[in-house]
């Protein structure tokens, strides 16, 4: 079974949360802080295959929304 990958949607500050199945990775302002943190659980990724990567589930917008919407 796969990885459930969850990026949810921004905070009020930009940052936006990230999980692998239960456990959480950090909080992310960049596509680049979502792959550093996939690299540092052990999935080799560059930023641009991070917002492409089908097993990313990204709430409340995709991997070109890091400012919360009101």
């Amino acid at each position: 079974m796969s990885p459930r990958i969850v990026v949810h949607p921004p905070d009020a500050t930009g940052g936006r949360r990230v999980h692998v199945d239960a456990e959480i990775l950090g909080r992310a302002t960049s596509l680049r802080d979502v792959a550093e943190f996939l690299r540092r659980a052990g999935l080799e990724l560059e930023p641009e295959e991070a917002a492409v990567f089908p097993l990313i589930e990204w709430r409340g917008g995709g991997p070109d929304v890091w400012q919360a919407t009101e």
